[in-house]
């Protein structure tokens, strides 16, 4: 013996398929439901990745390498013609790119040593 379902037809838990074997039920189309319907249950929302600032960060960092690389090259390229460097005790002569290079690592050192006596300075003080 079979009891009849209570269920209004189309609600959760009912069968999906109107007119199936063993049912009562006239086949008729599905209707919507009356209620309000609640959404379907959807993923979280995904959480920021933790790592989104270091990829931007190594992106950034690639891009100003490569830019600062192409640079390089160019300057190489366009500053190929001999000069005379005269120094203290002699003159010689060497590529312009050359004597530049060396007079941009020449004032890296000073400034990064003046940083340092500074730096080492400040620290005295604040004891």
């Amino acid at each position: 013996m079979t009891t009849p379902d209570p269920r209004p037809h189309g609600a959760p838990g009912t069968d999906p398929t109107p007119g199936a074997a063993g049912s009562d039920r006239p086949t008729v189309p599905p209707s919507t439901p009356a209620g309000p319907v609640a959404p379907a249950p959807s993923a979280p929302p995904a959480a920021k990745s933790r790592h989104t600032g270091r990829t931007i960060g190594r992106t950034l960092g690639l891009a100003l390498l490569l830019f600062v690389t192409v640079v390089l090259v160019l300057f190489v390229v366009f500053n190929t013609q001999t000069v005379d460097i005269s120094l203290v005790f002699a003159d010689i002569e060497a590529p312009l790119v050359l004597a530049l290079l060396i007079a941009a690592v020449l004032g890296g050192l000073v400034v990064g040593l003046l940083g340092a006596v500074l730096s080492a300075r400040g620290r005295r003080r604040k004891r």
